[in-house]
């Protein structure tokens, strides 16, 4: 039996591995990645509708009245938001869809969606966040004690989610992921109309 599909939102602060992890899962399995909306100039080589959609100002205005958006938020002066009908669509062709964004945004999302199935991504420790974020030698010592400062506000946050997955192995994220979802997709509550149909053809 085959219905909508999943909305899975993952989360998880810089340098827990999130980004890998929602880049294999799309390699393995049925899922879609939720394109953004964005105010930003189009970039050489992007697409329309697969690496972002593109906004002015006024349409994504627009859409935020319209209460289009899942949520949205400012960066370098351009707006970057998940549009509603993307995931909508996406979910009622069966696939399971996944969102990628950052907690506040995902407590945004979770108003609008509370039956979606939210994850939330963090390493083994501390310590070993704040190695992944120094190995990657991007960022100056202020910046990763920021990143390091909000990683301990987000994980504060950590009831809002209804999973947490220790990415130590990405095989064993990926894998948990997986049965997380293999789970939810056998609630009870998404076998409604099944067994209404059951019940209605005992003679069948």
């Amino acid at each position: 039996m085959k219905g909508e599909g999943l909305k899975i939102v993952i989360s998880g602060p810089s340098g827990s591995g999130k980004g890998t992890i929602v880049q294999e899962l799309l390699k393995q399995g049925d899922y879609k990645l939720s394109i953004s909306a964005t105010t930003r100039k189009q970039r050489t080589g992007e697409i329309e509708g697969k690496h972002y959609f593109f906004k002015s100002k006024q349409e994504f205005d627009s859409m935020i009245e319209k209460d289009e958006m899942l949520e949205y938020a400012k960066f370098c002066n351009n707006y970057y938001g998940t549009p509603k009908e993307y995931v909508d669509n996406t979910i009622k062709l069966g696939h399971d869809i996944i969102l990628e964004i950052e907690v506040q945004g995902a407590l945004q999302v979770k108003k609008k969606y509370n039956e979606a199935v939210f994850i939330f991504i963090m390493t083994p420790t501390f310590k070993e966040l704040k190695n992944r974020l120094v190995s990657r030698n991007t960022e100056s010592m202020d910046i990763i004690n920021n990143r390091l400062t909000r990683a301990c506000e987000e994980l504060s946050l950590f009831k809002e989610y209804d999973y947490i997955v220790i990415n130590d192995n990405l095989e064993d994220a990926i894998r948990e992921i997986n049965t997380i979802v293999a789970a939810e997709k056998l609630k009870s509550g998404r076998y409604e109309n099944f067994i209404k149909n059951v019940l209605a053809n005992q003679e069948a």
